[in-house]
């Protein structure tokens, strides 16, 4: 198939939309069990390696013959105090390489599956650094509970140990404001604000371990151990996080192109300039988007590409869900941009079979979107079910229709309110159940790879669906943009 150029007209918000030039699709790609295997076998090895590093830590320990002379309880405390420090600083350091944003984590396991496993390791940290503070002020008590106290104040005049303790009551904060009631009565803003001070921890908690640490100081091997771990974090953080997307950014001068209308709470953002082609990315990927204004230029933002990627600008469809994304719908053209990323691992690479079903919600559609038009496929292979609260102002549905017309896709638009709150579908006039539905819309779903994108309750009932309609595991796809 050539490429296929969409016209369309100027919209109410005063920008013309750039010419749309639908990808050409992808070759065919190899298929099978084998993929998945290799994905699991280079996750098996990511994990191996972070693993090694805890038992190297602890093997240095023994070696250096930690556990000798434990006669006595403040010789066991402080045997438990030097171990658990090191324990917990090692796998403090691999929690914050999990949210670095690092491409070959992010190859690997996508943005939301770190994500996850960066929340799941805070809590044992926490509890392991905790336990380490405890014991070491009992070893400055010499073991006595009634002088904890005025060894507490002690500690506090050694300024290294002030440092380390002002290090842990900032993890405390960070580790509260990240429990899952904490969060939904935190803004995002406030959240990203309190998280930025788990750097400013980390840091005030290094010169304790090589100032005062028997285990590191004056030891060549560990010395050059640790500065190499602490080395690769900090410049795998400093680039890939920070520096990495500045530079991309301000070299190819990336700014606002135009702003389109798309539906009533809804507009798709071009962005343009030098070299677009070589910000690289797939159909399915995303960005953190930030936008430099004097109101959100310390904000980034996700938001999914909802055109295959090209050489002319790169675009994203935000809807209107808060007060950033509300100040996105009139944006000026020529406002500069700095794009991080693409991330995500919701693109084609992860498919498994010829038959392709990709299912979306509201303004879950730009990703779907982008892989209709971008995957390789026959007459019939890919199947797109878009559920909208109406037809007449769904996002991107014309684009959609175009492509489901010259590329032979079979679209199924399911408009209007959820049927209840269990239910992705909506409410059937005729009574038929949500598994008949699904069926009829795709008789071939458990042959297929499942794509999909929309509100995180709405995409668990998708995949419950799914699963009962017997499709593996392995072939349903979906990324949540997790914070």
């Amino acid at each position: 198939m050539g490429d296929q150029s969409v016209t369309m007209t100027t919209t109410n918000t005063g920008n013309t939309r750039p010419p749309l030039r639908l990808a050409k699709p992808t070759q065919r790609i190899k298929l099978g069990f084998a993929k998945y295997l290799k994905l699991k076998r280079a996750q098996d090895v990511i994990e191996a390696i972070a693993w090694s590093t805890v038992v190297a830590v602890i093997a240095m320990f023994l070696i250096d013959g930690g556990l000798n002379n434990l006669g006595d309880k403040v010789s066991a405390l402080n045997a438990f105090s030097r171990l658990s420090a090191l324990v917990a600083t090692d796998l403090l350091l691999i929690h914050m390489l999990l949210v670095a944003r690092v491409p070959w984590i992010d190859k690997f396991y996508g943005h939301d599956r770190a994500t996850l496993a960066h929340k799941r390791l805070g809590k044992p940290v926490l509890y392991i650094v905790i336990a380490h503070f405890i014991a070491s002020t009992l070893v400055f008590a010499n073991g006595e509970a009634g002088q904890v106290v005025s060894a507490f104040i002690a500690v506090l005049t050694i300024q290294d140990l002030v440092f380390a303790t002002i290090a842990l009551a900032l993890m405390i904060v960070v580790v509260i404001t990240s429990i899952k009631i904490a969060r939904k009565k935190l803004s995002y803003e406030a959240w990203y604000l309190v998280h930025l001070t788990s750097y400013i921890a980390v840091l005030a908690a290094v010169p304790h371990m090589f100032s005062m640490g028997s285990d590191i100081h004056g030891k060549p091997v560990q010395t050059v151990f640790w500065v190499a771990l602490y080395l690769f974090v900090a410049l795998n953080l400093a680039w890939f996080r920070f520096l990495a997307p500045i530079v991309r950014s301000a070299r190819a001068g990336l700014r606002v192109k135009a702003v389109v209308r798309e539906s009533s709470d809804s507009v798709s953002i071009y962005i343009g300039g030098k070299n677009i082609a070589s910000l690289g990315g797939q159909a399915g990927q995303f960005y953190l988007v930030r936008i430099l204004t004097a109101k959100q230029w310390w904000r980034p933002h996700p938001f999914s590409i909802s055109a295959a990627p090209n050489s002319e600008y790169v675009r994203f469809t935000v809807g209107k869900r808060g007060d950033d994304t509300a100040l996105m719908q009139s944006l000026k053209p020529g406002t500069r941009v700095i794009l991080e990323g693409p991330y995500g691992i919701f693109t084609e690479e992860r498919r498994t079979r010829e038959k392709v079903l990709l299912v979306a919600s509201g303004i879950g559609v730009p990703p779907v979107r982008a892989l209709a038009e971008s995957m390789a496929s026959r007459p019939g292979d890919i199947t797109v079910i878009y559920r909208a609260r109406n037809e007449q102002d769904a996002a991107l549905l014309d684009e959609l229709r175009h492509i489901a017309l010259v590329r032979n896709i079979n679209l199924h638009v399911v408009a209007g309110p959820r049927a209840n709150g269990h239910s992705w579908l909506n409410a059937d006039p005729h009574g038929r159940n949500e598994q008949t539905r699904l069926l009829e819309m795709a008789p071939q779903v458990k042959d297929s790879d499942v794509y999909i994108c929309g509100p995180e309750a709405w995409t668990h009932s998708v995949k419950k669906s799914m699963t009962h309609a017997g499709v593996p595991e392995r072939q349903i796809h979906s990324e949540e943009y997790a914070w």
